[in-house]
């Protein structure tokens, strides 16, 4: 974990409140809006505010931001109530502040308020410093703008479902497998909500999004179970400390990629689809996904243009280049990620290179305007897939 990455960590941990999200096209003005600034949804205003804006009139108050922890800007906290508008922007850097620009597009923010007229601010931009701040906080890509929760205590309001308490009992001192925590989390939301077939086929986006958060409460829950005795057990040596932190740190990286991959597999069982995971191909790659299969993929026979290849990735800024030369048969390499938003000059690469987008729909608009058409749901993903296995 590089410095700027602690330092944001260090920062939220020592806040009084604390807030991330991704810098989305709007931010940088690549949406055409007229707004400027990074935009605080309305469910963070305590962070700039200590009441919440009233419609009807504006309101804004200029606080210390110290960025990086190398130069501070007075900023500008304000809320715009008047004429049609309604929300909350942090505004004025002054000239050649380096984090609002086309290629911020993407990084992760973290504002930190440290006391009531000073504030901490970080931009993190490699996938792996953004995936440890996720993985610090137990928090994951699409739980962000909003303000950090940083307690990790146990709270029977809000966490488990009855059936969470259930398959909690099934085990006793140590972590479920992947697949059984992905399949007991859908099982529980499924029937807690009564969702059908006909719902998650009806809006795939949606339930997909919804199992991934299910997941995370179920992971939460599971991992006080195991941890919450050893963390009050005082450790017998600063080694043992680390140990156990990298334990826990490990097992939450770990557990996010392969969750979102069973996931997917469970939406396209459910629309019937072709396809085999972990294909075997050249040099030993194993992509993610290729549809209709691998005795397809490996058929020379077998017309190459209705074989298709999905990567999953949580975040893919700098790791969409791993999947390039997964699949020589296929050209189109699509990839779905939890990213939300990516600079044009990225997606510029990745479109030369031939690799296609995919992600939820709700977040498509976080991305540079003129490439939202160019961006596929997962619902018309699966629309795509249907038609060439037809």
């Amino acid at each position: 974990m590089n410095s700027i990455a602690e330092q944001a960590i260090l920062s939220v941990q020592k806040s009084l409140k604390s807030f991330c999200k991704f810098i989305s096209a709007n931010d940088a003005g690549g949406t055409g809006a007229h707004q400027s600034g990074f935009y605080i949804p309305k469910n963070s205003f305590s962070l700039l505010f200590e009441t919440a804006g009233v419609k009807g009139s504006n309101k804004d108050r200029f606080v210390t931001i110290r960025w990086q922890n190398e130069f501070e800007t007075t900023s500008r906290f304000i809320y715009y109530g008047t004429g049609t508008r309604n929300e909350y922007r942090l505004t004025r850097f002054g000239k050649g502040f380096p984090f609002l620009g086309e290629d911020n597009v993407g990084d992760l923010l973290i504002i930190s308020q440290i006391n009531v007229g000073y504030y901490e601010g970080f931009v993190l931009t490699l996938d792996d410093d953004i995936e440890n701040f996720f993985t610090v906080f137990n928090i994951s890509s699409n739980e962000t703008n909003k303000l950090i929760e940083k307690t990790e205590s146990f709270n029977a309001e809000d966490s488990l479902l009855e059936c969470f308490l259930s398959y909690n009992k099934s085990f006793i001192t140590d972590f479920p497998s992947t697949n059984s925590l992905s399949k007991n989390a859908r099982d529980c939301y499924n029937i807690s909500y009564k969702i059908t077939d006909n719902n998650i086929k009806s809006e795939p986006d949606k339930y997909l999004l919804k199992w991934l958060d299910t997941e995370y409460q179920l992971f939460k829950s599971i991992e006080f179970k195991v941890y919450s005795e050893k963390i009050k057990t005082p450790f017998k040596s600063v080694e043992e400390l680390v140990e156990i932190a990298n334990t826990i740190l490990n097992r939450r990286k770990s557990r996010a990629g392969k969750s979102l991959e069973l996931h997917l597999a469970e939406v396209f069982n459910k629309f019937e689809l072709l396809y085999d995971p972990q294909v075997i191909t050249e040099d030993n790659k194993k992509p993610d996904f290729i549809f209709p299969g691998g005795k397809y993929y490996h058929d020379s026979n077998y017309d190459s243009q209705k074989l298709i290849f999905l990567a999953s990735k949580t975040t893919c800024k700098d790791r969409w280049r791993q999947i390039i030369n997964e699949a020589n048969r296929i050209e189109i390499k699509h990839l779905f990620t939890l990213q939300q938003g990516i600079s044009k000059n990225q997606l510029n690469e990745m479109y030369k290179e031939g690799v296609r987008l995919v992600v939820p729909k709700p977040y498509i608009g976080s991305f540079p305007e003129e490439y939202q058409p160019k961006i596929l749901s997962l619902e018309n993903f699966i629309n795509f897939t249907s038609i060439k296995q037809t």
